[in-house]
């Protein structure tokens, strides 16, 4: 991967005199020799793809060819959100971090479901696999804690005094997180990334990243609203509602996953040395300090969220597919203890949301 940002140089420290990650590697690279397995997905991997769109897919069949009620159409329309986020959280996040396959051209078709959910591939590389995976949670670098002013997940933003609102009207603002690829946001970021030359590629061609997001999103709007406007009998009004409600669901559930993995109480947000650019520990400490787990021990968790709820696994290996994240968990943990480095975890969903919006509500008072 290539990062030409235009950052201040930033630096992750190498002191790491126990060799902490030198030893979890090991581990884990036994865990799958001795059970000759492959890192990248299987056939439960393969099983969920074909359900998650079919939960995305065959709701909007129905509402195009058959003629049910609208409210029945409109719960029709929440299920495919919830298709949506499946398939964003299961597939193609495994796709675009190359361990849904060992087969390189597998993973570029699974990554490419993006454009079915309105995003593009080039943004969520540089946003997510290079901005947040090797800035996590350090203000300045790490673009998911930027939610412009609406909202300040961190003590390093500034403070705006409806901020002190925001445990109370964030919820409402997440479920817009997809709507705004539609709208807004892929444009905005891909001018962005462009001008700093940030790219996960060797070669950075412009041109073909402004076609390729224009021809996507013309693609997009001409399956999910052109094409129910010509052949649904309903109201151009009834139509937009539906696709609104799709994306609302789906952008809720998504930005909560995201958002209790890192804006947590126990994620830690530190910043680099001023002086020498450096940070205080190594990346795959700095991993486990920014990461927070949560409801590992619930078999649904587990498998709709894509292993999301896994994000210290995930963080530290993200090439291996999520289908294994409870397995090397185990070994996580138990190097972490060793090490006596902190491995952050909530039992339950509902803690790590109480948790989350605790923080919030910390984040909203004003600096002294």
């Amino acid at each position: 991967m290539e990062n030409n940002s235009t950052h201040k140089p930033l630096r992750f420290s190498r002191n790491d005199p126990k060799k902490f990650f030198q030893t979890l590697n090991k581990r884990v690279n036994e865990h799958f020799q001795k059970r000759k397995a492959s890192k990248t997905g299987n056939w439960q991997l393969y099983v969920k793809t074909f359900i998650m769109f079919g939960l995305f897919i065959t709701p909007y069949f129905l509402i195009l060819l058959t003629e049910f009620n609208p409210w029945v159409k409109l719960l029709l329309a929440i299920l495919m959100g919830v298709g949506m986020a499946g398939v964003g959280m299961n597939v193609m996040h495994d796709g675009n971090h190359n361990s849904f396959s060992r087969y390189p051209w597998i993973n570029k078709l699974m990554g490419s479901s993006i454009y079915l959910l309105a995003g593009n591939v080039h943004n969520w590389k540089v946003q997510h696999n290079i901005l947040h995976h090797t800035y996590t949670n350090i203000h300045g670098h790490d673009e998911d804690l930027d939610a412009g002013r609406i909202i300040r997940f961190s003590q390093h933003s500034d403070w705006q005094w409806y901020h002190r609102f925001q445990h109370y009207y964030s919820v409402f603002m997440y479920g817009l997180l997809t709507i705004n690829w539609v709208i807004s946001s892929d444009f905005r970021q891909i001018s962005r990334y462009l001008k700093k030359k940030l790219t996960y590629r060797k070669e950075l061609h412009p041109k073909r990243q402004w076609l390729v997001l224009i021809g996507t999103k013309i693609m997009y709007s001409g399956i999910w609203i052109v094409a129910p406007m010509l052949f649904m009998q309903m109201p151009w009004w009834q139509i937009l509602i539906g696709f609104f409600v799709m994306h609302y669901t789906a952008g809720l559930i998504l930005s909560l996953t995201f958002q209790l993995a890192h804006v947590i109480e126990d994620a830690q947000m530190p910043l680099p040395d001023e002086k020498t650019g450096t940070m205080k520990n190594t990346w795959a400490i700095h991993q486990l300090l920014t990461t927070v787990n949560f409801s590992t021990r619930n078999h649904f968790m587990n498998w709709f969220t894509g292993g999301l709820n896994h994000q210290i696994e995930h963080h530290i290996f993200p090439h291996i597919s999520h289908i294994h994240y409870t397995d090397i968990a185990k070994i996580v943990k138990k190097t972490a203890k060793e090490f006596n480095l902190p491995y952050n975890e909530y039992k339950t969903t509902r803690s790590a949301l109480f948790s989350h919006f605790k923080h919030l509500k910390n984040m909203g008072v004003q600096p002294a």
